[in-house]
């Protein structure tokens, strides 16, 4: 099955890093996010992936262009003839598919341009370039199938970013700092779809999936949700990039589950 992933926006939220890079390309430790995503959608068997490119898009191309080359040692030879040798000691089995989408489409739009890589009467995943869990992608996909919907989308509660009060009368009788939230859920990203969305969609730059797409399938009751009720971190912004970082340095990244 097809992993989707949308690459293709400025991030200006995280100006500091996207001005020379593209979002997904922004590290965590010494790896890209997308790097990240991928590799834990590959941990559950999903390893076919299609890239919709936009906003500096061909970083990303070189990126996986020389992904051998720059995560492998080298043997470099000079002369008499120039020959590189190239010890592989990270190979990975994955296929990418790398899309442009155009500059300036938004996300509904770049989901219609590649709609020529998904096969008839197929289901297919969609995620962001810039948010990670620790959602069960096989539990994920087992609920999807069981409601016979044309979509499904993962409902998050985010961590807060203050501090949580409970509250009786004028006494607080909670304080959890930066806790996850209790009630209400959110977009977080990791849909399942089968094809016929697509008829949802059009090839214009201002179709947006998270708008009328999604608002008419769940007006049409083909919209269910998935509730995840752990982890889940998008990188909106610097802190979130260094709250990331931090959880990756200290080996608590909770999206890591390729090590266990």
């Amino acid at each position: 099955m097809k992993v989707v992933i949308l690459c293709g926006g400025k991030g200006t939220r995280l100006k500091e890093e996207t001005v020379v890079r593209p979002k997904p390309l922004v590290t965590i430790g010494n790896r890209p996010i997308l790097w990240h995503i991928m590799k834990y959608y590959a941990h559950f068997g999903f390893k076919d992936f299609i890239l919709c490119l936009g906003y500096l898009g061909d970083m990303i191309k070189q990126y996986f262009l020389q992904y051998e080359m720059m995560n492998s040692d080298l043997t470099i030879r000079f002369s008499p003839q120039p020959q590189v040798q190239v010890h592989c000691s990270q190979t990975i089995d994955w296929q990418v598919t790398l899309a442009d989408t155009g500059i300036s489409a938004m996300t509904g739009c770049r989901l219609k341009r590649i709609e020529q890589y998904i096969a008839e009467d197929s289901d297919f995943m969609v995620t962001y370039g810039d948010g990670l869990g620790n959602v069960n992608l096989h539990e994920l996909y087992l609920f999807h199938k069981s409601h016979g919907s044309l979509a499904t989308v993962t409902g998050v509660r985010p961590l807060s970013r203050f501090g949580e009060l409970e509250v009786r009368g004028n006494t607080v009788t909670s304080f959890r700092e930066k806790s996850q939230v209790k009630s209400g859920w959110i977009n977080g990203g990791f849909f399942v779809f089968r094809r016929e969305f697509f008829n949802y969609l059009v090839d214009q730059e201002d179709c947006v999936l998270e708008r009328e797409p999604l608002e008419q399938l769940a007006r049409e009751g083909q919209l269910k949700i998935f509730k995840h009720k752990g982890f889940w971190q998008c990188m909106d912004t610097y802190r979130d990039m260094e709250q990331l970082n931090a959880w990756w340095q200290q080996g608590n990244a909770p999206w890591e589950v390729w090590q266990t």
